[in-house]
């Protein structure tokens, strides 16, 4: 059996290649007890070498907070206006659509050309005002209470309104995309929003950079294997790209 400095060299350099890693692999890997592995990544956490979660490791902060609109906006800006475009290259003639609140769903929203009667219902202000140069696309903002730190609504008034609805694709930006978790953002009732905007789509497509994942916000969106399609850029691990892939979702990377 090798010794505990052996372990942390290995757990460390198949994290720094992963980026996650979980017990029940570790154990099999190292033939020792779950116990053991805990009491190692408790140890490595103490050292800032990595962040115990759920069943695992990994080593960015799994726990992000909220911050205001315009903040997020000057994070990773090139990637999310490449991902903004690639998401308006899915929009067709005649499309009825969802696009829900963040950033990266705003880059989507300039990338919009004119489009033969489409429709837009947003819960984003800042969505809604970007698409109304556009005379020839209809808009429909969702009501509510604001949550300024988004430009968005949320609330019982969004969420009933959406029930008058049946659109083909959901846009979705999302503040954390955990492999074991699933998709959260910060806020419980932008949250429940996203759920029942997904109940009235046919598809939902997720616009996320590579530092979303493996993070975890307050509030809960769904599983992963509810979504159908995610969009991000290259900075995102192989491991996660094949993990995803193999749970049926389709990945754009940019």
């Amino acid at each position: 059996m090798i010794n505990i400095a052996e372990r942390h060299q290995f757990i460390l350099k198949k994290i720094n290649k992963e980026g996650h890693i979980s017990v029940v692999d570790l154990c099999r890997e190292l033939n020792v007890s779950t116990v053991t592995i805990r009491k190692d990544l408790k140890l490595l956490e103490d050292k800032n070498l990595l962040f115990k979660t759920h069943g695992g490791a990994t080593l960015n902060n799994p726990y992000t907070a909220d911050r205001p609109v315009n903040e997020k906006e000057k994070l990773q800006s090139v990637e999310k206006i490449k991902i903004g475009e690639a998401a308006a290259k899915l929009i067709q003639p005649n499309d009825s659509i969802i696009i829900g609140s963040g950033t990266s769903v705003l880059a989507l929203a300039k990338s919009i050309q004119p489009i033969e009667n489409l429709t837009v219902i947003t819960s984003a202000l800042n969505v809604a005002f970007e698409l109304i140069k556009h005379n020839d696309i209809e808009i429909i903002q969702l009501g509510g209470i604001v949550r300024k730190s988004s430009s968005s609504v949320m609330g019982p008034y969004a969420e009933n309104i959406l029930g008058d609805f049946f659109c083909s694709k959901l846009f979705l930006g999302v503040d954390g995309i955990d492999l074991e978790f699933g998709l959260t953002t910060t806020n419980v009732f932008e949250a429940r929003l996203n759920r029942e905007m997904m109940a009235v789509s046919q598809k939902t497509i997720i616009l996320a950079d590579s530092t979303k994942f493996g993070k975890r916000g307050f509030g809960k969106i769904c599983k992963l294997e509810e979504i159908d399609h995610i969009i991000t850029d290259s900075g995102i691990s192989k491991h996660i790209v094949d993990t995803l892939e193999s749970m049926g979702i389709l990945m754009t990377i940019i």
